[in-house]
């Protein structure tokens, strides 16, 4: 699958399938509107639902225009709208949810219902007209375990629950057991993929995702806030990767009933990526050393988080074009056209 790395964009999809209408939940976040513009370009009518909450208009105001697009504004918790948008689509890729590690600390609360509740409202109405879901889960679902890298069925270690962080990982493990259930018991046609930090143009730094923000601060001269002693490592997937991947899990008729990692193998420790952002940027940002009881007593950080990406290759040969030097270019590029 060559990426077109001069523009960040992905290519078309070669399978066209223009009969098959896709309902993108969070369709105005950073995941959503990329993959929107993929979809599109590979046939897809599309409808994308937000509240825009935490979407913006931004990411999808070049979609607007095109005859194949629709935006509907509204939460998906609404079930008169959600029942008429499942009911007049094919596939709902569910990407709405409270995501971010600052939100996640702020609104426990909210990320609770909106992960939860979210997910059983597009379940039980895809489940009334016999729609197919890939639902979006995350790493975070790993914990704190220490196998590396993580694999689907590996066991999962979690804090605990007196730790409001790890109520994300909560739920989204909910979400999960929730999609197969429905699968099993209700033959639901069901796809499950675990996220791992994707990053890339249009993402904001507002609620804690660190590549955007270290960019943003290394362009404007600014300290780099690095938690910690710097040593936990991550890896980084470009949203054009991405996006390609869960295209092609749409597309095959096998991913249907399992889990899938998607994600970048290329590991960079946290203070390697701020080191790496003020190279790609030509800044000379200082890197400021932050202790951990700045976020509060609710946050707990993991050291490693690397997944194992051979089931996903396996069945649709995917696997990342893009390097972190690659995505930290692209968005040093779009920060600085958006005069950050």
């Amino acid at each position: 699958m060559e990426q077109n790395k001069a523009n960040g964009q992905p290519p078309t999809s070669d399978l066209q399938h223009p009969k098959s209408n896709i309902l993108v939940t969070g369709g105005a976040g950073f995941i959503g509107g990329h993959l929107c513009r993929l979809l599109l370009d590979s046939g897809y009518p599309v409808t994308a639902i937000d509240n825009l909450s935490t979407g913006n208009l931004r990411n999808i105001a070049a979609l607007r225009r095109h005859p194949n697009f629709i935006f509907v504004r509204e939460t998906i918790l609404n079930e008169m709208v959600m029942d008429r948008l499942i009911s007049e689509c094919d596939v709902i890729v569910h990407l709405a949810a409270a995501v971010g590690v600052q939100l996640i600390l702020d609104r426990p609360v909210h990320t609770i219902e909106t992960n939860i509740l979210g997910t059983e409202a597009v379940l039980r109405a895809a489940t009334r007209y016999g729609k197919k879901v890939l639902l979006a889960s995350t790493s975070e679902v790993y914990g704190k375990s220490e196998r590396i890298p993580f694999s689907e069925e590996d066991d999962r270690v979690v804090g605990a629950t007196t730790r409001a962080r790890w109520s994300y990982a909560a739920t989204k493990e909910v979400d999960e057991f929730l999609a197969l259930a429905y699968h099993r018991e209700r033959e639901l046609p069901v796809v499950i993929f675990r996220l791992f930090n994707t990053v890339g143009p249009r993402q904001t730094g507002q609620y804690g995702m660190v590549v955007p923000r270290f960019v943003r601060w290394a362009l404007k001269g600014e300290p780099i806030r690095v938690y910690g002693d710097g040593q936990q490592s991550r890896c980084f997937c470009h949203v054009a990767d991405a996006t390609q991947a869960l295209v092609g899990l749409l597309e095959h008729p096998d991913a249907i009933g399992q889990i899938y990692n998607v994600g970048s193998i290329e590991q960079v420790t946290i203070l390697g990526l701020a080191e790496r952002a003020k190279a790609i940027t030509n800044s000379a940002s200082p890197i400021q050393f932050v202790p951990y009881k700045e976020l509060g007593n609710d946050f707990e950080d993991m050291r490693r988080r690397v997944p194992d990406t051979s089931k996903i290759h396996a069945l649709i040969r995917w696997e990342p074009q893009f390097s972190l030097d690659d995505i930290l270019r692209d968005v040093a590029a779009d920060l600085s056209a958006g005069e950050l």
